[in-house]
């Protein structure tokens, strides 16, 4: 291992062999802060959005305007019957009555019907691929078109409603990134029942939580899950969540299960090749009485199947997010304004067309796959990658090479995906084919320039347009995002507001604050848009104090922003991500992005811990790139990072070296757990989200004494 040390001559230490190593500059330190990269005229050619002017004038339209603008976009969608009266009505304030928001009431459409009948039939594209599976192993791969999708969920349609479901149910869906996940949502959504997609990395408890939540009728699963050399065994989870479940009144009496896993030498289900590394689990635990496999109820089903023909503002999915009180927020967004909104911020975002072949690699158990890999996507006819596996397996360079296999020209992954791969230098990067790729996206946090500039250089070879994109769960799709034809990137910023958008800044009072460069306070939105949340699921209570009550007439987003002098927007993390150090209030993002200019840095992550003097201290976990060895000389370095990048009184208290950081399967930085570990209490909680579980005992094994 290199040592981290920075000596006169300019090295970086010494390597095991005893040379010199020469401290490599990072790009914030090689091009500075405050850069601005326009878009080149080839990419502004046969873009949706070409100019600046246009996008001004179309925004313009959306906001003061917004029954004309997206009317325009809902004539290309199937309405069995359109809208009478208010295209839009809403109540935002408190202080006048209950929060409500509506669109097209009335209105009679299926969204299901949209993104495949409309598509595969009405425009002629059956035949187009609408997914490319990618397995864990890269030999495991699939294609379905739009026809052969159409056909499997007409037939899961009719297998549920000879279950007994019907439109209004709740349906828990708990599985992996398979092809049958996207079959069982378009299925619930097709009969007009309400999916309730449960990520497969949650545990039993997390589970049975969200199904007792949602008073689900039944649980759809699998008997496994492949991640990276793993097999992860799905059933059980299943199986003590129905138990819990049982035990606290909710009799979920069907259980469908798909076969992904346990699979005999020759066998093949439904496209996908196996392969020796699935043939793991033999003995799935079954109960009889409740339990039963979907290929056998998929065997007779009949192949066709009619809509459930929907209210515009009738239930399509709850979605579970996190809440302040560790009791998880069921989030509910209805048909009409959410199929609207999913599609355009899609097209326009990504700046699709017809030819692209698009790539998220979020799960479907997050709202970002909801949105941009199954809704917003099919919605347009695109064809896209879904992918089973991890960002590491076999090896650091499987994005890349999944990207050359499809040739893919529409990107979308996290940030932390991104500091992640930094770590593995640049040549497994470049050993892979990126030509196809057009337009980079990034989603689920800020990005710290660093890494921005990485992904742009890198990845994109300097020719891509990176859209950086801010939403929620809540609001359904994109809400501060760039247009890749138009908008001119800044790294780190989010840039201008999506079409029907309408932010603010507001101070702890609620005052708007006007003063560009300046002001930093709490990011709120003044009117509604399509694809935003319509209530809480059973708790419309917790939906009013949760986003009205603080700042009345605002939807309260919950992050922290600033606005520049060309009115771009910069989100600076969450509000409960600011801490009061000595009085002044510090963002986590602002430390981490400055402790990520560091050559030596491949991933932080800071949060506050008990300060006998401050109240609150700043404690940095940092991990370094391979080769870098952790050091007081590095420590040093990083501190004066941070000094000078945002002063002072933002200088870590502790840095500790975090060869791995409690994360998520999907990727997420678990900060409770870091904060406990901060603070050394040890009663950190559910762990069977992480993983790799191990990293925590590894962590409080490196912890150094407080100061």
């Amino acid at each position: 291992m290199a040592d981290a040390k920075t000596e006169a001559n300019g090295t970086h230490g010494t390597d095991d062999a005893g040379s010199p190593i020469k401290r490599t500059r990072s790009f914030t330190e090689e091009l500075g802060t405050n850069l601005v990269f326009n878009v080149n005229k080839e990419q502004s050619n046969d873009a949706h959005v070409n100019s600046m002017e246009q996008y001004n004038k179309l925004y313009e339209e959306s906001v003061k305007t917004p029954d004309v603008f997206w009317t325009k976009i809902a004539d290309d969608f199937y309405w069995k019957e359109k809208w009478q009266g208010e295209f839009m009505d809403y109540n935002f304030d408190m202080n006048k009555g209950d929060v409500f928001v509506k669109f097209m009431e009335g209105a009679k459409t299926n969204i299901c019907y949209n993104v495949l009948d409309r598509i595969a039939n009405d425009k002629n594209l059956g035949d187009k691929v609408a997914f490319y599976w990618e397995g864990n192993e890269p030999e495991n791969k699939m294609n379905i078109t739009y026809s052969q999708l159409l056909t499997k969920v007409c037939k899961f349609s009719n297998v549920l409603k000879s279950k007994g479901v019907k439109k209004g149910d709740r349906i828990a869906i708990y599985m992996p990134m398979i092809i049958e996940l996207v079959i069982a949502m378009l299925a619930c959504a097709r009969i007009g029942a309400i999916h309730s997609i449960i990520f497969a990395g949650f545990s039993a408890d997390s589970l049975a939580d969200r199904m007792l939540d949602g008073k689900c009728s039944m649980l759809i699963t699998a008997d496994g899950s492949c991640r990276g050399p793993k097999v992860i065994d799905l059933k059980t989870v299943a199986d003590n969540a129905l138990a819990e479940c049982r035990e606290k009144g909710l009799d979920i009496k069907i259980s469908i299960v798909v076969k992904n896993v346990t699979k005999d030498t020759d066998e093949k289900v439904d496209g996908r090749s196996p392969t020796t590394k699935r043939q793991k689990l033999l003995n799935v635990p079954w109960n009889n009485d409740v339990d039963m496999w979907w290929h056998d109820v998929m065997k007779d089903a009949k192949v066709e199947c009619e809509c459930e023909w929907m209210d515009a503002e009738d239930p399509l999915f709850i979605l579970y997010t996190s809440g302040s009180t560790g009791k998880p927020k069921g989030v509910l967004h209805t048909t009409g304004g959410y199929m609207l909104y999913a599609a355009t911020t899609f097209k326009y975002t990504f700046d699709y067309h017809d030819d692209d072949v698009y790539w998220c690699t979020a799960d479907i158990g997050w709202i970002t796959g909801h949105s941009y890999i199954v809704y917003g996507p099919m919605a347009n006819g695109a064809t896209g990658v879904m992918f089973e596996g991890t960002p590491v397996y076999p090896d650091a360079g499987r994005l890349w090479e999944v990207c050359e296999k499809y040739k893919v020209t529409k990107f979308y992954t996290a940030p932390t995906a991104i500091r992640m791969l930094m770590k593995f230098g640049t040549e497994i990067v470049k050993k892979y084919d990126r030509s196809s790729l057009k337009v980079l996206g990034t989603v689920g946090e800020p990005i710290n320039p660093e890494a921005w500039l990485w992904y742009y250089k890198v990845v994109g070879e300097e020719r891509c347009v990176i859209v950086d994109t801010f939403w929620q769960t809540e609001t359904g799709g994109h809400m501060i995002t760039g247009m890749p034809g138009a908008t001119p990137m800044k790294p780190g910023s989010a840039s201008l507001p999506f079409f029907g958008a309408v932010p603010a800044i507001v101070d702890e009072d609620g005052k708007e604050l006007t003063n560009v460069e300046v002001d930093q306070g709490f990011l709120v939105f003044k009117q509604p848009w399509p694809g935003m949340m319509r209530t809480l699921y059973n708790n419309h209570t917790r939906f009013q104090s949760s986003y009205f009550e603080r700042f009345k007439g605002y939807y309260c987003a919950g992050d922290g922003c600033y606005r520049d002098a060309d009115g771009f927007y910069w989100i600076t993390g969450r509000i409960d991500d600011l801490m009061n150090v000595s009085g002044h209030l510090l963002s986590t993002a602002q430390i981490e992005s400055a402790l990520i200019e560091h050559s030596s840095v491949a991933e932080t992550a800071v949060v506050g811990y008990p300060h006998p003097v401050k109240g609150n201290g700043v404690y940095c976990f940092v991990t370094l790139k391979n080769g870098v060895r952790f050091c007081d000389a590095l420590v040093g370095e990083l501190r004066t990072k941070v000094r000078n990048r945002i002063g002072p009184i933002a200088n870590p208290d502790i840095i500790q070296n975090a060869p791995g950081l409690p994360k998520t399967r999907s990727g997420k930085i678990m900060r409770r757990i870091l904060r406990k570990i901060a603070s050394d209490d040890r009663n950190i909680g559910d762990t069977t989200t992480l993983a790799d579980p191990n990293v925590v005992d590894e962590l409080f094994k490196n912890k150094p004494e407080l100061s």
